[in-house]
């Protein structure tokens, strides 16, 4: 640490990372791949007026840990800044995870395999894969602070072929949270098989329709996406340092209605955005960005909130060691409001009803989205009446949160596996969505 404060830098971490990474797929009936790894190394960040400074070593030894610390120190220059000796020691795990073992996982899959086929004969084809992680992390800084964390993760991803009167249809479910082995139940895997299913049936019947702007009701749950994509990212204060969001210099404005509050959260245990501390030793807390409409706060590591002087949120983030952190969202969703879902889609003349969507591209910067539906209905007189899929969802960010009329009481957090990319890190995250009714999106 020393080493690293000694040509003038004015903050140093050490994040050390051991990661055990486990993959294993079922195809066909078989288990056709199995993969295993270990992420292992440090990272040595040191921070010097507006300069970053980051190097990391997979050898920890000393001469290498040391080089290391010499090369991130280069970014400043001056005296050498005294390190304290003491420190605040923090250890939220000590109860080790039980590794996945490829006898058990091929348990899983091919019980999986045989759920899927039972449920429905028309499911010809089955592709499933089960996943552990078990990240343990410790990170020392130049405030004298220490913490060490276990942070297990658990993920199962189906998807189902179906085939009827020479129709193909695929569909797909997945589950992710941060348990241990305990994750993989009965009940967890026949709740993924049945939505995997579930899903894949619903598209023999759904049909595409024709386009336009009209009212667009946000189902519960997998619509969280909006939050995250086209509201989410733009609230990440490195975005609002460069100017980059529509947000940027709106703290205290009215950004939408009263009854919109939208809170990033790192406080959900087992949630795929739980910390206990961030990557930069910040604890983990819920931030509330928009309180009754009103941007109340931004997202922050620990260098946006030096700048901006304000205390760093816990969004600090990173995809290992060999990353730097960067401000990330955690769990991030809208609370609940006071409407039921039946009397939102009572509301609406003619629109349709978003439920589970796939991929889609946001431009940060204005806020620009596209997202694209794979399963939904058309609204009509009020009423949920075709199945409807494969429609584009176009909209901006900003004039989505103005344009949310109605909030519902039905909040549902999405723990689909769902990583997000960002500087080319990918990380874990949820969202999550109460109905909410848009008044005007492009559908086409």
């Amino acid at each position: 640490m020393s080493t690293a404060l000694g040509r003038g830098g004015e903050y140093a971490d050490i994040f050390l990372e051991h990661t055990l990474a486990t993959n294993i797929v079922l195809q066909d009936g078989l288990v056709s791949q199995a993969h295993q790894a270990v992420i292992f190394g440090a990272g040595i960040r040191v921070i010097s007026g507006s300069q970053t400074g980051y190097a990391y070593t997979m050898d920890l030894s000393p001469n290498a840990m040391l080089n290391a610390a010499r090369f991130a120190a280069t970014i400043g220059s001056g005296g050498i800044v005294a390190y304290p000796s003491h420190s605040v020691s923090q250890v939220f795990c000590t109860d080790s995870v039980q590794v996945l073992e490829s006898c058990v996982s091929r348990q899983y899959l091919l019980f999986i395999d045989q759920l899927a086929r039972s449920m429905d004969p028309r499911v010809i084809r089955v592709k499933a894969t089960i996943s552990q992680r078990i990240q343990d992390v410790e990170l020392i800084n130049s405030l004298g602070e220490c913490f060490a964390d276990q942070r297990p993760r658990a993920s199962i991803m189906i998807s189902i072929v179906m085939q009827q009167n020479g129709q193909t249809q695929m569909g797909y479910a997945t589950q992710m949270l941060q348990m241990g082995i305990d994750f993989f139940s009965e009940q967890r895997i026949r709740e993924v098989v049945e939505e995997a299913v579930s899903r894949t049936a619903f598209l023999f019947t759904a049909k595409q329709i024709r386009g336009g702007e009209m009212p667009v009701v946000m189902a519960a749950g997998a619509s969280g996406i909006l939050m995250h994509e086209a509201i989410g990212h733009s609230f990440e204060a490195d975005f609002i340092r460069t100017g980059e969001s529509i947000f940027a210099d709106k703290i205290g404005e009215m950004i939408c209605a009263p009854c919109i509050n939208i809170v990033d959260d790192g406080t959900m245990s087992y949630d795929a955005g739980f910390l206990h501390f961030d990557d930069e030793g910040v604890l983990g807390e819920r931030t509330v960005l928009v309180d009754h409409g009103r941007l109340n706060s931004y997202m922050h590591d620990r260098i946006t909130a030096k700048f901006y002087g304000v205390k760093p949120t816990g969004n600090g983030r990173r995809e290992s060691f060999r990353y730097p952190p960067q401000p990330r969202m955690r769990s991030t969703y809208m609370l609940e409001g006071d409407a039921s879902e039946e009397d939102i889609i009572h509301s609406v003349k003619r629109g349709i009803y978003a439920q589970t969507f796939t991929n889609g591209q946001v431009q940060i910067g204005a806020g620009d989205f596209t997202f694209f539906m794979k399963q939904g209905y058309l609204i009509e007189n009020g009423h949920l009446t075709q199945p409807i899929r494969d429609m584009n969802i176009i909209g901006n960010g900003p004039r989505v949160l103005k344009d949310i009329s109605i909030v519902g009481n039905n909040l549902k957090i999405d723990h689909s596996a769902y990583m997000c990319g960002k500087g080319g890190q990918s990380i874990p995250v949820s969202q999550g969505l109460p109905t909410v009714l848009v008044k005007r999106l492009v559908v086409g």
